[in-house]
């Protein structure tokens, strides 16, 4: 990557008495939108240049490329940052940020797009891509790879965690603790992810969530021929989960018989609820494995909703005597290796979810949903309509 250094932008300190209150007008407009740093040829020389230059409101775009040893601590209370020209990929080459990660967002509100984050390690073995204390978090189109974990977040109780369109793969090999999970959200107000892409962990699993709200839709976690997770999907402490229209599979490697697990460690929060509506559930491993594993005598969910689910391979599903539990079927797919998802021909349609369960996108492969019309006739499973040209894979590098 070019060194190139530039100062860096200037910023309005006052505006000319010009038309009137216009000017004035104008000028606060700007102010308030904040100014905007280059890092890359032309820009500034290196991300860390720009974190200690950045002020709140204003936006960092890093031009595409590969940057080694680049991290950072940002520390502004209003921040976007994004690539620029293609994604910036973020090696961490033996680099770590305060012990934590390639990136710590210390305390405000973030936006992060088309950034990959490859390779965090850390002293305590918790390396993450992006570690996340406070504030409020929208991870867009971004990718971590290879990293200890992948997001870490802080135990904050009014931290709000957003994730769009965004891959999380390859858990590192070798040493099993502490436990290396793609994502890890502790004790923070609410997490909500979409369109993203879980696969290939290790041992620990793909998503762990300890949020009093937990709201996934449209996702494909399916650990894949290579991955060895336990848990595609772990709310331990319980409290609000919200899962609706997600690609769900366990490898034949599965450390722990299980898909999704809710409650395990017993209950952290005052509400517990569990709605589970339209998700395709895969099974690769044993007759003794759980579609979904509750705790009762730990945290009980009320109310317990679970609807037009698909069931695939062998297994046992908890909490089908729940206050709502209807048009969950065992079934097979179509054709998964070429991306058709849909139940097999012949599956019997289900009744229409309840207006709050209704799904409105499907995840759309490699990466993000397609608006979902709701069909003539509804069929159990995350996945209505014909793929269309729909290939398997993944779309960041």
């Amino acid at each position: 990557m070019p060194n190139a250094s530039a100062p860096p932008p200037c910023r309005p300190l006052a505006a000319r008495w010009r038309w009137g209150g216009l000017a004035i007008l104008a000028t606060w407009s700007s102010l308030a939108a904040g100014a905007t740093l280059h890092v890359g040829p032309g820009g500034l020389a290196t991300i860390a240049e720009a974190a200690r230059l950045a002020q709140d409101g204003d936006t960092v775009e890093i031009a595409a490329g590969t940057y080694r040893g680049e991290v950072a601590v940002w520390t502004q209370r209003r921040l976007t940052l994004r690539a620029a020209g293609g994604p910036a990929e973020l090696v961490a080459d033996g680099a770590i940020a305060e012990g934590k990660a390639i990136w710590v967002l210390r305390n405000g509100e973030f936006t992060v797009e088309d950034i990959v984050f490859r390779g965090a390690r850390a002293a305590a073995g918790n390396g993450a891509g992006i570690r996340f204390e406070r504030g409020r978090l929208l991870v867009r189109r971004c990718g971590f790879f290879d990293n200890e974990m992948g997001i870490l977040t802080s135990n904050d109780p009014g931290a709000q965690l957003d994730i769009e369109d965004s891959e999380f793969a390859h858990a590192p090999r070798g040493a099993e603790r502490p436990l290396k999970h793609l994502l890890y959200v502790g004790h923070i107000d609410r997490v909500r992810i979409r369109g993203s892409h879980f696969h290939d962990g290790f041992v620990a699993h793909l998503v762990k969530s300890r949020a009093r709200e937990s709201d996934l839709r449209y996702n494909r976690v399916w650990d894949g021929e290579g991955g060895s997770a336990s848990y595609e999907m772990d709310f331990p402490n319980g409290g609000v989960v919200t899962l609706i229209g997600n690609l769900v599979e366990q490898s034949a490697g599965t450390q722990n018989l299980a898909l999704i697990s809710f409650g395990a460690e017993g209950s952290a929060w005052p509400e517990h609820r569990l709605t589970f509506a339209h998700n395709t559930l895969v099974n690769d491993a044993g007759p003794e494995s759980h579609f979904l594993r509750l705790w009762p005598d730990k945290v009980t969910p009320a109310p317990l909703r679970i609807v037009n689910n698909l069931l695939v391979g062998p297994g046992q599903m908890d909490g089908l005597a729940g206050e709502i539990s209807e048009g969950n079927r065992q079934g097979s797919l179509r054709n998964p290796d070429r991306g058709d998802f849909r139940p097999r021909r012949g599956t019997a349609p289900v009744r229409p979810p309840p207006p709050d369960l209704v799904p409105e996108a499907e995840f759309h492969p490699p990466l993000g949903t397609r608006p979902l019309r709701p069909p003539r006739a509804w069929l159990p499973g995350a996945i209505q309509s014909s793929p269309t040209a729909l290939r398997t894979g993944k779309a960041l590098p």
